[in-house]
């Protein structure tokens, strides 16, 4: 157990984080005879392909730090036959040719192109060698018969800049245009380049996690848990914290919450790269304030059990990070998407109600049976019943202890988040446990439905109109029939805006309508606006916006937990409806001689009434 787990922590949030370089962990595995955490990259067949073709193609490889891009480089260099001594040499620049049909070819691999490319301050000039290397690979992207393939691997940032620093020669110069156009534009390939790019951190979340979770539960350490010596046993027994997070992570609804939340950063635009994925499952099972690092090892858990602290190593808040300091979570990438959902601070009086009197209300005791009392590890355990009665009954106010107990419930509410099953979502207000009220539904009636190629319910989509007729005009318009397109008279994104210019039909109209429609490509969801088949605007539909219109739709107004930006964003959209809206004006041609005001006003029931003032000109 001690060497399984003692390796696993280099996964984790440790001070040395092992798990930033795939070279290390390979060399840690090999050295102690355990096999690394290991799948297939989900773009592993792809970038495979360029080179098993019998007309291969070069490849970059770019994305965020923890993407995969080293692993991918070692598959290739596997499979083209590589020597994996040399590969486990700390050389950034490798060679190894390749006999393909249309002749022998030079494999030229830069697996770390920030470790290889001269230092700012540095010219290439400096260094002629490299210099020929990167040339050459300019040249042959744009060659046909050229000998020579590249594997080159580097975060973006890198990537552009090593290609900006380069002499101004004609192919160098279009090598960075043609990178630049690559990433700018979010493309794979371009005509007349011979060159597949590959930028990881468009890949889904969600997905690596589904790969990855599989490859971490099922690993053969965890074999040797249950397996080893007699007191090893002992550690791993059943008040050991680390078995029960194990077999909570096992379970379907544990792994499908934290699923939904990883898919929900996916559609919010918050890529979370392997590195991270494998930190997150590490502290899930592994987080433990008590321990070293505030990650547990073998070693620590007789202790911990020994002073009953097993509760503290709660699976639910360590998916948050809630083993670690306030400031090293906020650090860690995963810890700070996932606090944007502000589970375990979110709630409802029902859910608060059930946590706090459920155990002594008749009306409530079946839930808190359901959700706490059937829980004696995370849920109902010595600790907590003690807290919660002293809350109840405490006269003299303690903050201290009243913090302590409000420190628990915050654990609690986080673990309702995970135990809540899933024909009672409805029923217990899931997503009232975030701060995203309407994610749900944003996943079941607007992500899956697109994916399977159906329409999005008239009934959100005429919500989502709704919301932006109250950002658009500033007034509660209860109108979800057309979009409403209005100015103060001389300024588009004023606050409040009465100046009627135009409404767009929800409904297909004269070639007007309003859609919601999934790009295939760049895997998003659009609210897409139709002035006519050809004059059209489109708003990206995250997660952050879905909510944002769908809160201002129900509520009225802007929700304080959301950002200025987000308005922004929409008033931002409607500035460009305006502009479209002037187009077809422009188009169909407006009557000279006179000029239609319209003033827009509300009647008692939120309905739309234009007065019309005409001004000769």
């Amino acid at each position: 157990m001690s060497k399984w787990i003692n390796f696993l922590r280099k996964y984790g949030p440790i001070p040395r984080n092992d798990n930033m370089y795939d070279e290390t962990i390979q060399r840690i595995a090999r050295r102690n005879n355990i096999k690394p955490i290991i799948f297939e990259h989900p773009y592993q067949d792809q970038v495979l392909s360029c080179f098993r073709s019998d007309s291969p193609v070069s490849v970059i490889l770019t994305g965020t730090a923890g993407d995969g891009k080293t692993h991918l480089c070692r598959q290739v260099w596997s499979e083209l036959g590589g020597d994996a001594e040399k590969w486990a040499s700390d050389d950034p620049y490798l060679t190894l040719e390749k006999q393909y049909p249309t002749g022998k070819k030079i494999v030229h691999f830069i697996r770390d192109l920030s470790g290889w490319v001269p230092q700012q301050g540095s010219n290439w000039s400096d260094y002629p060698h490299k210099e020929s290397i990167i040339n050459l690979f300019c040249n042959s992207i744009f060659s046909d018969s050229s000998s020579d393939l590249f594997l080159i691997a580097g975060n973006d940032g890198q990537l552009v800049e090593s290609f900006r620093r380069l002499d101004h020669k004609p192919n160098a110069e279009k090598a960075r245009q043609t990178v630049e156009e690559l990433l700018v534009e979010d493309q794979q390939t371009l005509n007349g380049v011979n060159l597949q790019f590959f930028n990881l951190s468009r890949g889904s979340s969600a997905v690596l996690f589904d790969r990855a979770i599989k490859s971490f539960i099922e690993h053969e350490g965890w074999k040797d848990c249950f397996d080893g010596n007699a007191s090893d046993k002992e550690a791993f027994g059943p008040r050991c914290p680390i078995r029960r997070n194990y077999e909570l992570l096992k379970t379907d609804l544990v792994q499908k919450r934290i699923r939904v939340l990883l898919e929900l950063c996916d559609h919010n635009g918050f890529h979370l790269p392997i590195r991270q994925i494998l930190l997150l499952l590490t502290n899930t099972i592994l987080g433990h304030p008590d321990a070293k690092d505030r990650v547990m090892r073998a070693i620590d858990i007789p202790k911990i059990i020994e002073k009953r602290q097993e509760a503290n190593g709660c699976l639910y808040s360590n998916v948050f990070g809630g083993n670690l300091s306030p400031r090293r979570r906020s650090s860690i990438t995963v810890f700070n998407y996932f606090g944007r959902f502000q589970i375990g601070y979110e709630t409802s009086n029902r859910i608060d109600n059930i946590l706090i009197f459920g155990g002594e209300d008749e009306v409530l005791s079946k839930s808190y049976d359901l959700l706490i009392a059937n829980d004696k590890f995370y849920g109902e355990d010595d600790a907590y019943l003690a807290a919660k009665k002293h809350y109840i009954e405490a006269a003299d106010e303690n903050e201290e202890s009243a913090k302590h107990f409000l420190d628990m419930l915050i654990r609690q509410r986080r673990g309702l988040f995970f135990k809540i099953p899933e024909d009672k979502e409805k029923e217990y207000s899931l997503w009232s446990l975030t701060v995203f009220k309407f994610a749900g539904e944003y996943i079941d009636q607007v992500i899956q439905r697109l994916n399977k190629d159906k329409k999005v319910r008239p009934k959100i989509l005429s919500r989502l109109v709704k919301g932006m007729n109250r950002i658009f005009t500033g007034m509660l318009v209860n109108d979800d029939r057309y979009v409403y397109l209005a100015t103060s008279g001389n300024y588009s994104q004023a606050k409040v805006s009465r100046i009627f210019l135009d409404k767009i039909s929800v409904y297909p109209s004269k070639g007007e309508k309003v859609t919601i429609e999934y790009d295939a490509v760049k895997k998003k969801p659009y609210l897409i606006v139709y002035f006519s088949p050809e004059i059209y605007e489109k708003l990206e539909l995250n997660l952050v916006r879905f909510e944002f219109l769908s809160r201002v739709a129900e509520d009225g107004a802007m929700p304080a937990s959301f950002s200025k930006e987000c308005y922004e964003d929409i008033l931002a959209f409607k500035s460009s409806l305006v502009n479209k809206h002037a187009k077809r004006e422009s188009e169909e041609g407006a009557e000279e001689g006179y000029l239609n005001l319209k003033v827009l006003s509300l009647t008692r029931k939120g309905q739309t009434d234009e007065k019309i003032i005409t001004v000769q000109s």
